[in-house]
């Protein structure tokens, strides 16, 4: 018989009763160190004084009108995302997988609008994910996400991770985009070099096409910046946000140029929810704590003593780990022994972490974690292998 809640997911048996920054609270009062905030969501951890403020406020006073209103914790959201990033405009969505859909109809309208409509293809690469909706799923173009489910969206050129030779050759008369991850997360927490960046930027310039990054999971301070492709010193035409920038709630949003959003006028794109004062009022929060360049240069550091102590970790546990990749605080640790291992033997020692593929763990912890936290992690973790050396011994 099929369980009540639709079993599209393999469930771990925790059950949480509440949350405390970078801790879990189990219902008979175990504490679990939270690496990962929610798959990069919690980016302030669990129950911010500031979030929980702005969202009581709020919900005493207004949760929802519809986007027939103007609604003015949603117009001071998009001034600041407008203010602190490349953009001219934002769309808010409920998630980053309607941000996908979102992105994908801009690029496509845009080139319909400039009398090129046959330029509906989108260059996307092996290991993305981009949401599970019907776009996303095309875009992304795994067997594992598509299989049994088309007839799939058309217009997605999939191309190997890394393969310039093959970029140069897919850009043909159809291409309108590019869509890439400045870090994938799903795909085993892999950073895209700065270099290869700054060269797709170029080569979209070179060649008159719409560049779109996806800063779902790396975006809204988790790599030390506001967003991932700040590093490399380049900005997109679009670019999609969830995960981080509603800290726990759901919000996503769609950034974009004025060029690039030309075509979407009245009536082209809506959400009932996107965008809602609830949703909004917690952004807006989120926002004024992760925008600021102290918080961010204290996400570097911590970031910086976070890698130290895992290369230690590796150097430690050759039989368990290969190496540490990533960036800021989206880190991973490529595994020698199965990476559910490695997570399942992190629950025995209360700390909690993220699969990914590639064999990869991930770490994504609150960006408020704390340097005692930070070595009480690593310590989990070096138990936790330990627990496998001796158990294959």
């Amino acid at each position: 018989m099929i369980p009540s809640l639709l079993p599209t997911y393999n469930r771990t048996q925790f059950s949480f009763s509440h949350g405390e920054g970078a801790w879990l609270v189990a219902e008979d009062g175990s504490r679990y160190l939270d690496l990962g905030a929610g798959i990069a969501v919690n980016a302030l951890g669990h129950a911010h004084p500031a979030l929980v403020a702005a969202l009581t406020e709020q919900a005493g006073k207004l949760w929802h009108v519809s986007n027939l209103y103007s609604i003015p914790e949603q117009q001071a959201l998009a001034d600041k995302l407008v203010e602190k990033t490349f953009a001219d405009t934002v769309f808010f969505t409920n998630s980053g997988t309607e941000a996908c859909e979102l992105a994908v109809k801009m690029a496509r309208k845009y080139w319909f609008d400039h009398g090129q409509p046959e330029k509906t293809d989108i260059i996307t690469f092996e290991g993305s994910f981009h949401g599970r909706s019907s776009a996303g799923i095309a875009a992304a173009g795994s067997e594992k996400m598509t299989r049994g489910f088309g007839p799939l969206l058309p217009g997605f050129v999939h191309l190997p991770f890394g393969d310039h030779d093959a970029l140069q050759a897919a850009i043909i008369d159809t291409v309108g985009a590019i869509l890439i991850e400045p870090v994938q997360g799903e795909g085993g927490i892999r950073p895209v070099p700065d270099q290869c960046l700054k060269g797709l930027r170029d080569l979209c310039d070179a060649k008159g096409i719409l560049l779109i990054f996806d800063e779902v999971q790396c975006g809204m301070g988790r790599t030390g910046k506001l967003f991932a492709h700040e590093w490399a010193g380049v900005t997109p035409d679009i670019m999609m946000v969830a995960k981080g920038i509603g800290g726990g709630f759901p919000l996503g949003a769609v950034l974009a140029t004025e060029e690039a959003a030309s075509g979407m006028t009245a009536g082209t794109h809506g959400s009932t929810y996107g965008g809602n004062p609830l949703a909004c009022a917690v952004g807006n929060a989120v926002m004024d704590i992760v925008a600021e360049d102290a918080f961010l240069d204290e996400v570097g550091r911590k970031a910086g003593l976070l890698r130290q102590k895992l290369e230690g970790l590796v150097a430690g546990h050759p039989t368990v780990f290969e190496w540490v990749r990533g960036s800021g605080l989206m880190l991973g640790l490529k595994c020698v022994v199965p990476n559910t291992d490695v997570v399942a033997a992190g629950y025995g020692e209360h700390l909690l972490t993220v699969g990914a593929a590639d064999n990869v763990v991930r770490l994504l912890p609150p960006l408020t974690i704390t340097e005692d936290e930070i070595a009480q992690a690593v310590d989990r973790l070096d138990r936790a292998a330990t627990s496998l050396e001796k158990s294959a011994a």
